[in-house]
């Protein structure tokens, strides 16, 4: 009888193990399925920053060295120059997929292509145009930058309230009419803006690397450089860099409705490695040292969490691991 008594007890605990077994393999149908049937990204014969751009740098509040040797760092892995050394997988390799939005927009022999460089770096310590900011702000810090053959980054300290920020927010991009003319008219030079999120909104700007706001719990991981606050700063600057790069003037590549619309990098949102789904970010590199969880390598032994990237090709978000 107690070995009938056992059988019959542990019953309810298999089917319960079976159901949720089902649920979870039926959970991961779903989301392949929602992957494979994204709205195709639609090209607005608009043109792609193309040729060689200077990514300037203009960091307004506090910033210590060593935060600002990490976001440099990263702009510089973004070189597509093979003699810059970056073991597997790397961020060169990661922006090879916003290059194939070049491949696909060009109906000439001669393909437009893309070269980035770090340009010149602003200070703008003592907060010129005090502590909390508008959007009309930053066009004014984004124009102290070079206005030709450039994008101008804003990056404001953890300190600074910005216009939407953590509301709508963490980063954004755009253009701006420049000082200069060419061919008699005024151009438009293409900037971005990412704040630090560590003191104001890290649940919602710098996750994975803190507990969300939001959504589905789990415990923070480890950023690849020892900060939160500019590890998150990364992330978000990886994905409006893809975004400028492929619709600088809001006529490039885009799902939706302009103004409402999801580009190369936020169409993938919260996806950073494959089996990643709401609350998880993937199965992402680990450091042994450090513990940090990493999915690029970087120049200078450097190693960061960039997003994954709708991939024109496949009409699928693509990850680096």
């Amino acid at each position: 009888m107690a070995s009938f008594y056992a059988t019959k007890a542990a019953l309810p605990t298999l089917f319960l193990s079976l159901c949720l077994l089902q649920m979870a393999s039926a959970t991961r149908r779903l989301a392949e399925l929602v992957q494979d049937q994204s709205p195709p990204m639609l090209y607005h014969n608009g043109p792609l920053l193309s040729g060689k751009i200077s990514v300037n740098l203009i960091w307004y509040g506090g910033f210590k060295p060593s935060q600002r040797t990490i976001v440099s760092d990263f702009v510089a892995s973004l070189s597509s120059d093979s003699s810059v050394s970056q073991a597997p997988p790397s961020v060169s390799q990661w922006r090879k997929t916003v290059d194939k939005y070049y491949r696909l927009s060009s109906s000439k022999k001669q393909t437009p292509s893309l070269t980035i460089s770090l340009g010149r770096q602003v200070l703008d310590e003592g907060h010129s145009l005090g502590k909390s900011l508008t959007n009309k702000h930053l066009v004014e810090l984004a124009s102290r930058g070079e206005q030709r053959n450039a994008v101008n980054i804003v990056l404001t300290s953890s300190d600074v309230a910005v216009e939407g920020f953590c509301m709508s927010r963490c980063g954004s991009h755009g253009s701006a009419v420049g000082s200069g003319k060419v061919n008699g008219r005024r151009s438009k030079f293409a900037y971005i803006w990412v704040g630090n999120s560590e003191i104001q909104c890290p649940g919602q700007c710098a996750w994975p690397f803190h507990q969300p706001l939001y959504g589905p719990q789990s415990p923070p991981l480890v950023a690849p450089n020892g900060d939160v606050g500019v590890d998150g700063m990364v992330i978000n600057l990886a994905g409006l860099l893809a975004g400028t790069a492929t619709n600088p003037f809001s006529n490039g590549y885009y799902q939706g409705e302009a103004g409402a619309s999801l580009e190369a990098a936020s169409a993938c949102t919260g996806i950073y490695a494959n089996g990643a789904y709401p609350g998880y970010a993937g199965n992402l590199l680990v450091d042994e040292a450090t513990g940090a969880s990493y999915n690029a390598h970087g120049v200078n032994g450097r190693k960061y969490l960039v997003p994954a990237l709708y991939d024109p090709s496949t009409s699928s978000c693509s990850t680096l691991v």
